[in-house]
């Protein structure tokens, strides 16, 4: 079965067929660095770890993945300015949180990682191929797209020019051949910091947002890759202003426009300019990682979560049967490595990334497993566990994957196993010599540390319940 996904330029379900066979390239939005991220931010880092782990596992592919840094933008230099510190500092400040975020979630990083301010030259090259090609003009330093000399503008969204607001980059500058067109370079202006502008043939100045993602997919995939991802949010005008210059230039650009819904949070999209936002950074101090990506994970991609701390706690306890599931059967039947995908799970994969129906199939699976235990199944108990650590895997949510040993952290995990076990000899030498008193104390304060002991024929067996 080929795997289908919705693309949301054809606004219908297509086959998904990579320009080279058993490779896919994709580009997906990063973030811009204005602040530390929350749930909205992370959505799409998550959605697309989980389609570049399914077409790697479910299909062999072999997934080229760019994710992009957005570190010089208005909103950067604003912030900077109001905190007193320099541009270039908030945004790195603010990168680091987005990477501890992406690794708290267990996003593994993308293929390439660029930064805006690295590809200056790139974009450069790129306006200077689109003035040169009659789709853009500079005026006083600044250059914008002309949207009128590309009749294909709006085709992603399905909107004609003139039903469009002006752009929002630039405003009504009356210096603009047409209030929709969009700037692909901004002069240096007064008050601006020395720092935040590069030399080009029209002056000093710094890249519009739109032109940096079209300037950095070419750099690292080429003209033609295949698919393009990122928040709905950002298919207008970001994804339009994309695909309109990309085409200008005379590339075929991306072959399949794929978008995730938002989270949001009082039902409105989590915005940081609205004030509603839940920071990842916040949120993995009172629940694990691991529960906060199953609760991400599970819901179709396309579909809008509702963040609750009560939907929230169901997720949480929905992963920790599962996991529950997972050791017990590990300490009756030994580490089962993953097994065969069940047939149910892949069709569900391949149904447009149907995740809701595949956790499904991670739930009935786990049930069949702990009848089994109970029976004293070890054969079916053995099937189930590796049934379910194969799908855990494609979702990056196997409890042994050491990953999660200390909520997220990979060089954390060897310490605090060892340190875990260290403690728990402790308790078994107290309980040895009948010093009860003490052999409870260190439980008791594994328990406040959030480390889980339960006792088992096999010996003592822990995890960590936050």
């Amino acid at each position: 079965m080929s795997l289908r996904l919705y693309d949301t330029a054809a606004r219908a379900v297509r086959d998904f067929t990579p320009l080279r066979a058993g490779q896919a390239s994709m580009y997906v939005c990063g973030l811009t660095v204005q602040g530390p991220p929350h749930l909205g931010h992370v959505r799409a880092g998550l959605v697309f770890d989980v389609l570049r782990s399914w077409l790697e596992q479910g299909h062999g592919t072999e997934v080229t993945l760019v994710r992009n840094i957005t570190d010089i933008d208005d909103k950067i230099l604003a912030k900077a300015a109001e905190h007193g510190v320099p541009w270039w500092a908030w945004a790195y400040d603010n990168e680091l949180a987005s990477t501890r975020a992406y690794e708290a979630l267990g996003v593994r990083p993308p293929t390439y990682e660029p930064r805006a301010t690295g590809h200056v030259p790139d974009m450069v090259e790129f306006i200077a191929r689109l003035i040169e090609r009659g789709h853009a003009y500079a005026v006083d330093g600044d250059v914008y797209f002309d949207v009128r000399s590309f009749p294909g503008y709006g085709a992603l969204t399905r909107q004609k020019t003139e039903e469009m607001e002006p752009a929002a980059d630039s405003g009504t500058d009356e210096r603009k051949r047409d209030p929709r067109d969009f700037a692909l370079w901004k002069a240096h202006k007064p008050g601006e910091p020395g720092t935040a502008g590069w030399a080009t043939p029209w002056g000093r100045g710094r890249p519009g947002w739109h032109l940096e993602c079209s300037a950095m997919a070419e750099r690292y995939l080429g003209p033609d890759f295949d698919v393009h991802g990122g928040g709905l949010d950002l298919r207008f005008p970001h994804h339009e202003n994309e695909q309109a210059q990309s085409h200008a230039a005379g590339h075929g650009f991306a072959r399949y426009w794929v978008h995730n819904g938002w989270v949001t949070l009082g039902g409105e999209k989590m915005s940081k300019s609205l004030g509603n936002t839940a920071l990842v950074d916040e949120v993995v101090r009172r629940v694990r990682p691991v529960e906060l990506r199953y609760y991400l994970v599970a819901p179709h991609y396309r579909s809008t979560i509702e963040f609750t701390d009560a939907a929230l706690a169901e997720a949480g306890a929905a992963y920790r049967r599962i996991e529950s599931f997972v050791h017990r059967a590990v300490e009756r039947v030994g580490s089962e490595e993953p097994g065969e995908l069940p047939a149910a799970f892949r069709e569900a994969m391949d149904d447009d990334l149907g995740t809701p129906a595949a956790v499904a199939v991670v739930h009935d699976t786990v049930r069949h497993g702990n009848t089994a235990l109970a029976d004293g199944d070890d054969a079916t108990t053995a099937a189930a566990l590796g049934a379910v650590r194969a799908m855990l895997r494609v979702l990056c949510l196997d409890p042994l994957d050491p990953h999660w040993a200390t909520g997220g952290d990979d060089r954390l995990a060897g310490v605090t196993d060892g340190l875990v076990r260290l403690a728990l000899e402790q308790r078994q030498a107290a309980r040895a010599r009948k010093d009860y008193a003490a052999a409870d104390a260190v439980r008791d304060r594994l328990t406040a540390l959030g480390v889980q002991v339960e006792d088992t024929p096999q010996g003592p067996r822990w995890e960590l319940t936050r």
